[in-house]
């Protein structure tokens, strides 16, 4: 049974998580900036009885209390996942990432690399190529659509997810407040962790949708490139948030790294 936690992480946000699994090991989900924790329930509901799942409620993502615009930064959603982590007695933990999962795997790996078993990077990237525009360019049609839902159905339809997951998609994005999703889109878009790669000394998967246009294929080799040892896979029938839109695939490809690591 999937419970929910909630915490307060440094600074005074609220974060939390969807859990559950009672094993050693531990497993952290960390969802997109459009997405919440649910969206990684079908990987909770089949993995938690070997080991224990989390899937993190990251700051401002809608499920939880907004807090001020100012404390959404990669930093804080770091700080997210190691709340969640100390609340549940997670010393080490594998770290799933997709897309601004991704990025908090980096920011992570640099403050506490002692407490990765090993990561898997999903629909992400090192550095998002024309990053600050990108991010204007996101934050004007939030504005010009002058509400969430609205930017939500407008923007789901580029992320290359089945049609049934449509509905999933807009309600899960619309749920956020506009401060906070501008706040969060700043985060995502613009950081940069390309001279992060070399120094990730763990089992790393990166796998990427083959429908993802926002994400495409060329930033999951980078990040496969730089990082020694990494293993590169793509998921078919899968866009941006590929571990929803093909769970069986991703689930897969997630169970067999577990087994080799």
């Amino acid at each position: 049974m999937i419970r929910t936690l909630t915490c307060v992480a440094p600074g005074g946000a609220a974060t939390g998580a969807r859990y559950c699994g009672d094993a050693d090991a531990t497993l952290i989900f960390v969802h997109g900036v459009g997405s919440t924790a649910a969206i990684w329930d079908a990987q909770l509901e089949t993995f938690c009885d070997r080991v224990r799942c989390a899937a993190i409620e990251l700051r401002g993502n809608g499920a939880l209390p907004d807090p001020d615009p100012a404390l959404i930064t990669r930093a804080g959603f770091a700080d997210d996942v190691l709340t969640v982590a100390d609340a549940l007695d997670a010393e080490r933990f594998v770290l799933v990432g997709c897309s601004l999962g991704g990025v908090v795997a980096f920011e992570l790996w640099k403050r506490v690399p002692e407490r990765f078993d090993a990561m898997v990077i999903l629909g992400s990237f090192a550095r998002y190529p024309n990053a600050g525009p990108y991010a204007d360019s996101i934050a004007a049609a939030v504005r010009a659509a002058g509400d969430m839902r609205t930017f939500a159905q407008q923007r789901a339809g580029k992320l290359g997810l089945p049609p049934a997951r449509l509905s999933e998609t807009i309600e899960q994005m619309a749920c956020k407040s506009p401060a906070s999703y501008l706040a969060a889109t700043q985060a995502t878009w613009t950081g940069d962790y390309r001279d992060v790669l070399r120094t990730i000394a763990v089992p790393v998967l990166v796998a990427y949708g083959e429908n993802d246009s926002i994400a495409p294929r060329a930033l999951s080799e980078e990040i496969a490139a730089g990082i020694p040892g990494a293993r590169l896979a793509a998921i078919e029938n899968a866009g941006h948030v590929a571990n929803a839109d093909n769970p069986p695939a991703f689930n897969a490809l997630l169970r067999d790294f577990l087994k080799r690591n």
